[in-house]
């Protein structure tokens, strides 16, 4: 095993969108096996911290590739596209007055106390997400850089605000 391998290296996978996640999962219950803290309290300091250095590794790389948009981005990093999220921030108009519409229905339904409105908001909102998944997964194996990279920056939004409404839920249920 190389520490500077890229993640999926790591993991012995070819690099793709599409992962089967008990297979990472698996691979990465073998490698932390191979190399936790644990295994090497008795061993000197160089070896302990290796081996606090692979876990870390491991541990970052799995949580980047079990995660669809983390997996995306990283995949654009290592294709030499930077997504840009911080300093690049425009978006379509189309794209922005349908997030508008949706954080308004997401703010009436949460004032509103309305807790079924909100979860057909989250439902309907993680169906939209999953398939764009779907086509963002499409695009890495045509390999569609470019058009990954704006799908990335939709799906950041899109995921913010699922995020957004579970929270609206959760305070109902407080």
């Amino acid at each position: 095993m190389d520490i500077r391998a890229d993640h999926f290296s790591l993991f012995g996978l070819s690099p793709g969108f599409r992962l089967d996640l008990s297979d990472l999962d698996s691979r990465y219950r073998d490698i932390q096996a191979q190399v936790h803290p644990d295994r090497f309290a008795n061993a000197g300091d160089a070896e302990r911290r290796l081996s606090m250095q692979w876990a870390t590794h491991a541990n970052e790389a799995y949580q980047t590739l079990k995660r669809p948009l983390e997996r995306a981005k990283y995949l654009l990093h290592l294709a030499g596209h930077d997504v840009q999220a911080e300093s690049n921030t425009a978006m379509p108009a189309d794209f922005l007055m349908e997030q508008m519409e949706w954080r308004e229905a997401v703010m009436e339904a949460r004032s509103g106390g309305d807790h079924h409105e909100l979860e057909r908001l989250h439902n309907r909102l993680r169906g939209d997400i999953n398939a764009r998944y779907e086509e963002l997964g499409e695009l890495f194996d045509q390999g569609e850089h470019a058009l990954a990279t704006d799908r990335v920056r939709r799906l950041m939004f899109l995921e913010k605000l699922l995020y957004e409404i579970d929270d609206a839920l959760a305070s109902l249920e407080e």
